[in-house]
């Protein structure tokens, strides 16, 4: 990553939007937790509760789970403001209805650097991308577009969501970085403290213990070493 440029830093609110609790934590942690030491202001917005993500538990008490962990993940790294819409974990489409959601979202918040997922079909050649995945990250890609446009969904304005034309950047977690985000030693320790929250989660993925788990995948993410951690990017201008 020593030839990636420098993500901009000329912003003072970000948006994350994300399929499922766990999304933001497994990526994009320790930049948030860079970023709100600075005093950015960050928010967060899930597409789903991740209900299907627990096997051993029924849905709604996955739900419950799975939003409270994302809670407590979001003290860790310095975010209060989060938002879950509802959509069905396992079966989220790309649709004008989620693209609706999304351009609300970025009209209410206001950002100017929106965070979101791998929109690509493959992490790696045969590592095939989960299908929420891709439906946030494409839908995320075309709503920050569509929130700057009066004529399109023009019942947001109806409901007092103005345009927003601020978004100048949309940053895509994904194996084709183009920008980095370098971060210290104690934001990869809070994003290692934000994705340990997801317990339950972790602990139906694998029998090691929760912080190894997180611990490796903050480290693999960073690089490895907490005193030249970056966080990776694929940066769209708008």
């Amino acid at each position: 990553m020593e030839d990636l440029e420098n993500m901009p830093d000329d912003w003072t609110r970000a948006l994350l939007i994300m399929a499922h609790p766990d999304d933001a934590e497994y990526g994009a942690g320790a930049a948030v937790a860079e970023w709100t030491a600075a005093g950015k202001e960050v928010a967060y917005v899930l597409a789903s509760k991740g209900e299907a993500g627990i096997a051993p538990l029924p849905p709604a008490e996955s739900a419950r789970v799975r939003e409270a962990e994302q809670r407590r993940a979001c003290e860790a790294v310095g975010v209060d403001d989060l938002t879950f819409l509802g959509y069905p974990d396992g079966r989220i489409e790309q649709s004008l209805a989620l693209r609706r959601d999304f351009a609300r979202e970025i009209r209410r918040f206001k950002p100017h650097l929106v965070i979101t997922l791998n929109h690509h079909d493959t992490w790696a050649p045969g590592a095939w991308n989960s299908a929420d995945h891709r439906a946030v990250g494409r839908s995320v890609l075309d709503a920050a577009a569509d929130a700057s446009n009066a004529w399109i969904f023009e019942e947001l304005k109806v409901d007092g969501f103005a345009p927003w034309d601020g978004v100048r950047w949309v940053a895509v977690m994904s194996m084709q970085p183009t920008h980095v985000t370098p971060v210290s030693a104690d934001s990869v320790a809070r994003a290692v403290d934000s994705l340990a929250e997801h317990e339950q989660y972790l602990q139906a993925l694998s029998s090691d213990p929760v912080r190894e788990q997180a611990q490796r995948q903050v480290d693999m993410v960073t690089g490895g070493d907490p005193d030249q951690a970056r966080v990776a990017f694929e940066l769209y201008n708008l």
